[in-house]
């Protein structure tokens, strides 16, 4: 029993001035931005493995390895974005690597088989995907360094919020980057961020996870739909460096996301506008090249198409609670 309850006295906001107390709101919405943001990059990297294992069969390439995820920065968010990934099914320890100038401090990860060390030209060139889990004033430094080292199919995807989108590109020398844009709002409904010291705990909580659900954010959040299509958009650009055939990728797509044709799927014209469609007509024809940075700054024929259909977006976002119904408990000893 916590003898603490309903004593005010002991509670968090007793000794904090009037002042102090009106910008609590900060609380919850860095745990609403932790909490989600490991969500959402869980969610892509959920879906990035599937594809993979599908174009393993696909292409016929049986020697695809699996996918190679990069994380620079050890600290909070570093940390629990690791802890996810690893108590989910279908994630292995020997394919996550993490960079940090204190490798040391991360001994319970690199126990479960993650390498930890400090080398961040390496990771760069390893990754499939790159997580930039580092604070802004570090961003510059890390962008200079690992600038040139990046394969043209590494996903890079950036926590750091402070730099616009347009200029971490310029920075990376790479354009295939994605880079959540989440809005905040003070309110009631936003304690709910609060309830849980654990971010697996947290993400099993169904309201908290309905919550955090990209296309229908609640608890004082939102986030930038274009980053629903940027993502979806990245899964195609995957297909296409595998040179699968257009119509295979559609199809790949619909079966990630359970489209039924007698409600709403996803065409060729959900990706593209109707000129580009038009130039495809070999179906072994693989899609061109999506550049990211368009997708999340401009309206896109994706963009428009999951605007307009809410079978697709109920799709979607039954395949994102469905990324963490398998999370498993026996790794959720590990302290916060």
């Amino acid at each position: 029993m916590d003898l603490t309850i309903n004593l005010n006295s002991l509670g968090f906001e007793a000794g904090l001035s009037e002042g102090e107390k009106e910008l609590t709101f900060l609380r919850s919405r860095s745990a609403g931005l932790t909490v989600s943001g490991c969500g959402h990059a869980v969610f892509l990297c959920g879906l990035a493995t599937t594809v993979r294992e599908k174009l393993r069969y696909l292409t016929n390439k049986s020697r695809l390895p699996g996918l190679n995820l990069g994380i620079i920065g050890g600290g909070h968010v570093g940390k629990q974005l690791t802890k996810v990934l690893l108590t989910l099914p279908g994630f292995k320890s020997s394919n996550i690597n993490i960079s940090t100038r204190r490798p040391d401090t991360l001994k319970e990860f690199s126990n479960s088989g993650v390498k930890c060390y400090f080398d961040n030209r390496s990771l760069a060139a390893w990754a499939d995907i790159l997580f930039l889990c580092v604070l802004p004033s570090h961003l510059p430094r890390v962008c200079a360094e690992i600038h040139s080292q990046l394969p043209a199919h590494c996903l890079v995807y950036s926590f750091t919020t402070a730099l616009p989108l347009q200029r971490l590109a310029r920075l990376l020398g790479h354009s295939f980057v994605l880079k959540p844009r989440y809005d905040f709002v003070a309110c009631d409904s936003a304690l709910m961020w609060l309830r849980h010291n654990q971010m697996m705990t947290a993400l099993k909580d169904e309201e908290v996870l309905t919550a955090s659900c990209p296309l229908s954010m609640s608890g004082g959040l939102s986030l930038d739909q274009r980053w629903v299509s940027a993502v979806l958009y990245s899964l195609l650009n995957m297909c296409t460096a595998e040179r699968l055939g257009f119509s295979q990728a559609v199809h790949l797509l619909n079966e990630l996301f359970q489209t039924k044709p007698s409600s709403g799927t996803f065409t060729c014209q959900s990706f593209v506008n109707s000129s580009c469609a038009a130039t495809l007509t070999n179906s072994e024809e693989p899609f061109p090249w999506i550049n990211l940075i368009d997708a999340q700054t401009k309206q896109t024929p994706l963009s428009s198409c999951l605007t307009a259909s809410k079978v697709l977006q109920d799709c979607i976002s039954a395949v994102y609670h469905k990324t963490f119904s398998g999370m498993s408990s026996a790794k959720n000893e590990m302290k916060e």
